[in-house]
């Protein structure tokens, strides 16, 4: 989360709680969503991270397989 999104996640929660000890769960409702429509985007940069992360991983295994079949190759010339 980017420190902007942090602040408003902290204090969304805030005041979700104090609605929570207020009993007023009507309002504690509305703010919860208002806290998964901010984290929805961050959560979707971790995804975008994840998958870049692991087509960077497949390119790399890719890579040591064919220097491993290249090395294979020169050692049985």
């Amino acid at each position: 989360m980017t420190r902007e999104e942090l602040d408003r996640y902290n204090a969304l929660m805030e005041v979700g709680h104090f609605l929570e000890q207020q009993n007023r769960y009507d309002l504690a409702y509305t703010v919860q969503k208002e806290v998964d429509r901010l984290i929805q985007p961050a959560i979707e940069r971790l995804k975008d991270k994840g998958r870049e992360r692991d087509r960077m991983t497949e390119q790399y295994l890719r890579e040591q397989e064919t220097a491993l079949r290249d090395d294979d190759e020169d050692d049985e010339s």
